[in-house]
């Protein structure tokens, strides 16, 4: 092993390329990371070691799966693109802890693999390096599953992990920072510049921790109701917190009897914008409709 290269390195991630006759899909959004000291980073942003699990989701040549493998105890890598398994069994060859699985994340039982594949009942993360234009859907499936993941520390364009650790009345806040905050704790760890890939794409990435909260940020008396209200406030930006209520909950006599009612009890101005209320008012605004 004392010549072995680690697969991140620009030269080897281009030995690799070429000896499989590889080129990049634009359509899976790949972009391949050759920067080793940033993928132990991540690795040591998300605290893996021989106790944990790793969930890891398009893991392309296997850069960051190497470094996951090193420390973690199992690491099970869903891998869309076909063409990439042969590259993977060879560039995983040398560690027996990693299962890739050939199957879209979106429409992966994540729960059911991880139950065939860990046979240890250890805390579960998720470290990723995630396709720009599925990362929203990937989150929010993981968020929706029933396996307990205790932590996701994954990469992302910098403007959705502004838009996820988004606090009340900024530009970037939305329905998205609610269902994301509702759960877990949000900060960026650090920034990616572009000049990390290959090829490079047009904007920085960030590395975003989210970590699970031992209850959610807020108690609603229905989750369904909670993220419906938190989608309808923000549907239009520019409407009032009260035209977009109107506009998803109907706009007949009574309808709007019930959300003048719930929105005096919750102690909110139908003026405001859905951009200004913070989870604690969604919630209690949530629960006086419920209550009505």
């Amino acid at each position: 092993m004392g010549s072995y290269k680690e697969i991140a390195t620009p030269s080897r991630t281009k030995e690799i390329l070429e000896k499989h006759g590889f080129s990049f899909k634009k359509s899976l959004g790949q972009n391949f990371l050759t920067d080793p000291n940033i993928l132990k980073k991540i690795v040591a942003a998300a605290g893996i070691d021989s106790h944990v699990n790793v969930i890891e989701i398009g893991p392309g040549i296997g850069a960051l799966t190497e470094q996951l493998a090193k420390q973690a105890n199992q690491v099970l890598a869903f891998e869309i693109d076909q063409r990439l398994l042969p590259v993977l069994a060879d560039t995983l060859s040398p560690y027996d802890n990693v299962t890739v699985v050939h199957q879209d994340i979106l429409k992966a039982d994540v729960n059911a693999e991880a139950q065939r594949v860990f046979a240890s009942d250890l805390p579960v993360k998720v470290v990723a390096n995630l396709p720009y234009y599925i990362t929203t859907p990937i989150i929010l499936h993981l968020l929706s599953s029933p396996l307990p993941i205790q932590e996701m520390v994954i990469m992302m364009q910098r403007e959705v992990a502004e838009r996820i650790s988004a606090k009340p009345g900024s530009k970037a806040y939305g329905s998205l920072s609610i269902a994301v905050q509702y759960a877990m704790a949000a900060s960026v760890a650090f920034i990616v510049p572009k000049t990390a890939f290959v090829p490079q794409p047009n904007v920085d990435s960030a590395i975003m921790k989210l970590t699970r909260r031992t209850k959610p940020a807020v108690d609603v008396h229905n989750e369904a109701a909670f993220f419906r209200l938190t989608r309808a406030a923000f549907k239009q930006r520019r409407k009032t917190l009260w035209n977009n209520l109107l506009n998803e909950y109907g706009k007949d006599e009574q309808t709007r009897a019930r959300l003048a009612a719930a929105l005096e009890k919750a102690g909110i101005d139908p003026k405001r914008r859905g951009e200004s209320l913070s989870l604690p008012e969604f919630a209690e605004l949530a629960n006086a409709m419920a209550d009505k």
